[in-house]
């Protein structure tokens, strides 16, 4: 299975299990673009296939950040966006790595940096100036 089959598979098991999960309308190609010009980084396909899906999710209490904007804050692109660039300011998140969650041990990120064949990126946990690979 692909990066890309196993997001289109995550898509219909958040559907399928509504009564636990949540989720925003999803992110247009624009709001996409502009999130990877604001952190200098192309997402991964499996990663924007979700996000394209959702805008920000959770399921089971788990809270996926995704690529949002409200009407409280305008314009500005929240979710990975806004985590991302208070991680690089406030911990020295390297510049490849984007932020998709926050979990017991850290940040959950995606390492651009570390792209396989497909153009999928290295899933790493990072706690500050310390990263690792999961």
């Amino acid at each position: 299975m692909t990066a890309v089959e196993a997001a289109e598979s995550l898509i219909q098991l958040v559907h399928e299990y509504s009564r636990v999960s949540t989720f925003a309308d999803g992110c247009s190609d624009e709001m996409l673009r502009a999130a990877e010009q604001q952190l200098g980084v192309v997402f991964p396909p499996s990663y924007r296939r979700v996000v394209q899906e959702f805008g920000t999710w959770d399921i089971a209490g788990l809270e996926f950040l995704g690529v949002y904007q409200t009407p409280a804050m305008g314009n500005e692109l929240l979710g990975s966006v806004r985590a991302t660039r208070d991680a690089r300011a406030s911990l020295g998140l390297p510049a490849s790595m984007i932020e998709v969650m926050e979990d017991d041990l850290g940040l959950v990120v995606l390492d651009t940096a570390a792209l396989d064949e497909d153009g999928e990126a290295a899933r790493r946990q990072f706690r500050g100036l310390r990263t690792r690979c999961v």
